[in-house]
C-alpha cells in the first residue's frame, strides 16, 4: 500500500511541477532557517554544561549602589581569600585575574617570535582546575601552578608557541617582563565555554606582574579579577549571601559606593548581559520564534496552494471513491505527497544550511559544525520538523480532498466552499503577510536605531582618529620622544597621549570628594586622563574656564556638564576653582574648566559624570588624528616609527569609529539575521501569491475572455485580481502594525538614547509589501488580461 501511495504521489507531483517547485522552495528556505537557528540555540544553551557538578558552581559578582545601581562580574581582590578562610561553605574557591591582548615572546631555534595573545593570560589559583573540568594531558594539576612564574597551556597553544615540540619545562616571556615555565599541558578547551584564555599562569606570578591584584585592598574593583566557588553539597545560595553583607560592614564601612556581593550560577553567566553575558536569552527566544514563524509561513503556503489545487483533483477523488477507496486511504495518499515534498525540502534545507553555516559562524564568532550540534539531537530535530510540516501542512488539504462527495466530484459541481472557501485562504494569506510585515518593521527599526547610534553627534570627533597603544616598557622619555616624532609626520594633524578615547568600554569609575566635603559624592565619576592636546585631538568643546596645563601628574581637573547636574548645581561658576579629591585622596586638583557633555559609553547607557586630568602613568595610548587624504602613507610612517621605538613588541592600531562600532556588535548581528529572515519571509509569501494567482487565472480564463468580448479593459481585468490581494495585505498590516509597535517599543527600552517610532517606518513597510505583492500578482494578471479572448473562450 505504501509503495502504491508513493508511486501515485510521484506521478502527481511530476504532473504539477510548478506546484511542487514552489512548495519545495518555500519549505527548503524556511527549514534552512529552522536548522541554523536550532544549531545556534543549542550551541549557546550548551555553554559550560560539561563541568562536573555544574549546578554547584557559582561566580561572585558585585552590585555597586550609588545614585544608581551598577553591575559588574569583578570583585575586590581579597574577597575570595577571605571567603575561603572565614567560611566553610565552599568546597573549592578560586580567584582568576585575566589580562587580554598580552605580548608573548618565545625562542624558536635561532629565531625570537612574538605573538599577541588576544584572549589573554589568566593568573589562576590552583583550585580553579578543581572547579572546572579542564583536564591536563601532561603534568600534575596539583603542583603545576603552586609556584611563581609557572604556567599551563592548552595543547593547541603549546604547538603554536613551540612549533610542535614538547613544551614541558620550556619557557617564554610575558610582556617582556616575566619569564614563565611550562609545567602542564591542558586538553584543548571546548568551543562551548566562556573561559577563552588558553594560557594559565600561577596566581603567585602576580607579585611580579601586577602586585595590586594580590593586595588586601577592598577599596576598588578592576575587571580582570573574578572569583569562583564550588559550594559544598546541601549549601544554598541564600546561606552564602546572608554572610556576604558582613564583608561590606567590616572592610568598606564608610564608602558611599555600597557593595552588594551576590552569587551568579554558572548556567547564568553566558546569558546575563548585566554581567557581560555574551548572548542574551531574549535574543535566542526571538530567533526561535522567527524560525517557527518562517516554517509556519511555508506551511501556510502549502495549505493555500493545495486547497486551491483541490478542484483540479476532484474527478480523480471521485473515481477513487467509486472504485472503493475510503477517506482514510485518500487522506494518507495526500499525506504521502506532502511527505515527499517535505523530504525534498529537508534535503534542500540541509544543503543550504551547510552552505550558510560559515557565514553564521562568522557573524556570531563561533565554530559550529553539524557534528558539534549534537548529532542525534540535530537529526531528531530535523525529523521532528519534517513530521510537523507533513501533518501540519498536509492534514487540512488531505481532509478536504478525502471529504469530497463522489457524485458531485464526478459531475464537476464542487464549489469553493467544498475546498474550504476563499475565507480560509484569505486568513492564511493574512497570517503569512502579517508575519512578514512584523519582521520588516523590526528590521527597519533596528537599522534606523543603529544608524542613529553610529551617525549621531557623540559630542566629540571620531573620524580619522587612530588609537595606538604605547609599548609595555614605555618610559617618560621614550613616550614623549615618540609623540614628538609622530607629530612631525606630514599626515598627522593632532596627537594626544591618553588613557582612552572619550567613548570607551574600558573605564575607571571612582568616588570623588568635592570641595573638601566630609563625605564622598554618592554618584560615580568616570576618570579619564590625557595631555593638554586631548581636547583638540578629539574635538571636545570647552564651555567654561580653560584647558589643563601640561603636567605628568594630577594637578587640575576638567569636568563635564553632567558632573555639575549630579551636584545639583546650575552654573559652571559653582564648580570652577573648587577642589576634587579622587582615588581615596591620592589625586587632588582644582577644577579649571567644564567640557560640553559627550557620550562616554554606548547609547545603551546614560552619560556619566566625567573628571579629566593629566597623569602620565595612566596615559597608555596615543590618539592620532590623521589627514584622510593620506591615510595609507601616514599609517605606514606611524608603524615604522613605533616599531623602531619598541622593536621587541607588536605594532597594532584601531580606528576610533571601528572601536565605537563594537558597542553594537550584537545588534548588528541580529540586524543581519532579521534582514535575511525578512527577505525569506517575503520570498516565501511571493511564491505563494504567485502560485495562487496562477491558479486563479486558470480558473477565470473563460470569465476573462467574456469580459474582454464585452469591452473590459486591461486595467479593469488587472483590478479584478489586484483588489483581492491588496485588501488582504492591508488587513495583514492592521494586525502586524500594533504587534510590531509593541515588540519594537520593548526592544528600544534597552537604549537610553533612542529613536522614536515614526509613522514612516510603518508607511514604508506597507508600501514596500504592497509593491512586492502587486509585482508578484501583476505579472500573471497582465498575461491573463492580454490573452486573446477567442483562445480564452475555446480553452473551456
Amino acid at each position: 500500500m505504501l509503495r502504491n501511495y508513493l508511486k501515485i504521489a510521484f506521478r502527481t507531483l511530476s504532473k504539477n511541477r510548478a506546484y511542487a517547485i514552489i512548495n519545495v522552495s518555500g519549505l527548503a528556505l524556511s527549514m534552512t532557517c529552522g536548522i541554523l537557528i536550532f544549531m545556534l540555540v543549542r550551541h549557546h544553551l550548551s555553554f559550560d554544561n560539561f563541568h562536573k557538578d555544574s549546578g554547584r558552581i557559582y561566580r561572585f559578582v558585585t552590585e555597586q549602589h550609588r545614585d544608581q545601581i551598577d553591575y559588574t562580574f569583578a570583585v575586590p581582590n581579597p574577597l575570595g581569600k577571605v571567603f575561603r578562610e572565614e567560611h566553610t561553605f565552599g568546597e573549592k574557591v578560586a580567584r582568576v585575574a585575566t589580562f587580554d591582548d598580552q605580548l608573548i615572546t618565545v625562542s624558536q631555534g635561532q629565531d625570537v617570535v612574538k605573538f599577541k595573545e588576544e584572549e589573554g593570560v589568566a593568573f589562576t589559583e590552583p583550585e580553579f582546575f578543581d572547579i572546572f573540568n579542564f583536564p591536563l594531558i601532561e603534568g600534575d594539576i596539583k603542583t603545576a601552578l603552586t609556584e611563581p612564574n609557572t604556567v599551563v597551556l592548552t595543547e593547541s597553544k603549546a604547538k603554536k608557541l613551540f612549533k610542535g615540540q614538547n613544551a614541558m619545562n620550556k619557557s617564554f616571556k610575558l610582556d617582556n617582563r616575566v619569564t614563565l615555565k611550562v609545567t602542564g599541558i591542558l586538553k584543548n578547551l571546548p568551543e562551548n565555554t566562556d573561559r577563552r584564555a588558553e594560557i594559565f599562569a600561577s596566581f603567585l606570578t602576580l607579585k611580579t606582574y601586577n602586585s595590586w591584584f594580590i593586595s588586601d585592598s577592598w577599596g576598588g574593583i578592576s575587571s580582570p579579577m573574578q572569583c569562583y566557588v564550588k559550594l559544598r553539597p546541601g549549601i544554598s545560595v541564600a546561606q552564602v549571601e546572608r554572610v556576604l553583607p558582613a564583608y561590606v560592614k567590616k572592610y568598606r564601612p564608610t564608602s558611599k559606593n555600597v557593595h552588594h556581593y551576590k552569587l551568579q550560577p554558572l548556567a547564568d553567566i553566558h546569558f546575563n548581559p548585566q554581567y557581560g553575558g555574551a548572548m542574551d536569552k531574549k535574543n535566542l527566544w526571538v530567533l526561535s520564534f522567527i524560525g517557527l514563524f518562517l516554517i509556519v509561513t511555508a506551511c501556510v503556503n502549502f495549505i493555500n496552494l493545495a486547497t486551491a489545487q483541490a478542484l483540479r483533483r476532484s474527478k480523480e477523488v471521485g473515481v477513487r471513491k467509486v472504485l472503493g477507496s475510503v477517506r482514510t486511504q485518500l487522506f494518507w495518499q495526500f499525506i504521502s505527497e506532502t511527505g515527499i515534498i517535505a523530504v525534498l525540502g529537508v534535503a534542500g534545507a540541509l544543503t543550504l544550511a551547510a552552505l550558510a553555516l560559515p557565514y553564521v559562524n562568522e557573524w556570531f564568532q563561533s565554530r559550529m559544525t553539524f557534528a558539534s550540534s549534537g548529532g542525534w539531537s540535530l537529526l531528531g530535530f530535523v525529523a521532528g520538523m519534517c513530521l510537523f510540516v507533513v501533518f501540519f501542512a498536509g492534514s487540512y488539504p488531505g481532509l478536504i480532498l478525502a471529504g469530497f462527495q463522489p457524485v458531485m466530484a464526478l459531475k464537476g459541481k464542487l464549489s469553493q466552499q467544498n475546498i474550504g472557501g476563499f475565507n480560509t485562504r484569505r486568513t492564511l494569506i493574512i497570517t503569512q503577510f502579517a508575519i512578514s510585515q512584523v519582521l520588516i518593521i523590526g528590521m527597519v527599526v533596528i537599522a534606523e536605531q543603529m544608524r542613529y547610534a553610529k551617525q549621531s553627534d557623540l559630542g566629540f570627533n571620531k573620524d580619522a582618529i587612530v588609537m595606538v597603544p604605547a609599548g609595555s616598557d614605555s618610559t617618560l622619555t621614550k613616550i614623549k620622544t615618540l609623540k614628538s616624532q609622530l607629530a612631525g609626520i606630514p599626515g598627522v594633524e593632532e596627537i594626544s597621549m591618553c588613557s582612552s578615547a572619550p567613548s570607551s568600554q574600558s573605564n575607571w569609575n571612582n568616588s570623588i570628594v568635592f570641595d573638601n566635603r566630609a563625605e564622598p559624592e554618592v554618584f560615580r565619576s568616570s576618570m579619564k586622563f590625557g595631555d593638554e592636546r586631548y581636547l583638540s585631538t578629539f574635538g571636545l568643546k570647552l564651555i567654561a574656564g580653560r584647558n589643563v596645563f601640561p603636567s605628568d601628574t594630577v594637578r587640575e581637573f576638567l569636568v563635564n556638564e553632567t558632573f555639575i547636574k549630579k551636584l545639583n548645581f546650575t552654573s559652571t561658576d559653582q564648580v570652577l576653582g573648587k577642589t576634587i579629591a579622587a582615588d581615596g585622596g591620592n589625586m587632588v586638583g582644582k577644577i579649571v574648566g567644564v567640557i560640553k557633555d559627550f557620550h562616554d559609553l554606548s547609547f545603551h547607557a546614560d552619560i556619566n559624570a566625567v573628571c579629566f586630568s593629566t597623569d602620565l602613568s595612566w596615559e597608555e595610548n596615543l590618539a592620532i588624528k590623521v589627514d584622510p587624504r593620506n591615510i595609507r602613507s601616514t599609517l605606514s610612517e606611524i608603524e615604522k616609527m613605533w616599531s623602531a621605538k619598541y622593536p621587541d613588541e607588536i605594532y597594532e592600531h584601531v580606528f576610533l569609529d571601528q572601536y565605537i562600532a563594537e558597542f553594537y556588535e550584537t545588534e548588528d548581528t541580529m540586524l543581519r539575521l532579521i534582514q535575511v529572515f525578512s527577505f525569506i519571509a517575503i520570498f516565501i509569501g511571493c511564491l505563494g501569491l504567485y502560485g495562487l494567482v496562477s491558479f486563479m487565472v486558470a480558473q477565470k480564463t473563460k470569465e476573462i475572455g467574456i469580459r474582454k468580448v464585452l469591452g473590459g479593459s486591461v486595467s479593469h481585468i488587472l483590478w479584478i485580481f489586484g483588489k483581492e490581494f491588496v485588501r488582504l495585505v492591508l488587513i495583514a498590516f492592521i494586525a502586524a502594525g500594533p504587534l510590531a509597535w509593541w515588540l519594537m517599543s520593548a526592544w528600544l527600552k534597552d537604549f537610553q538614547f533612542q529613536i522614536s517610532l515614526s509613522p514612516w517606518f510603518f508607511i514604508l513597510t506597507i508600501a514596500g509589501t504592497l509593491a512586492v505583492a502587486v509585482l508578484t500578482v501583476g505579472y500573471q494578471a497582465l498575461k491573463a488580461s492580454l490573452m486573446d479572448p477567442v483562445k480564452s473562450l475555446k480553452s473551456d
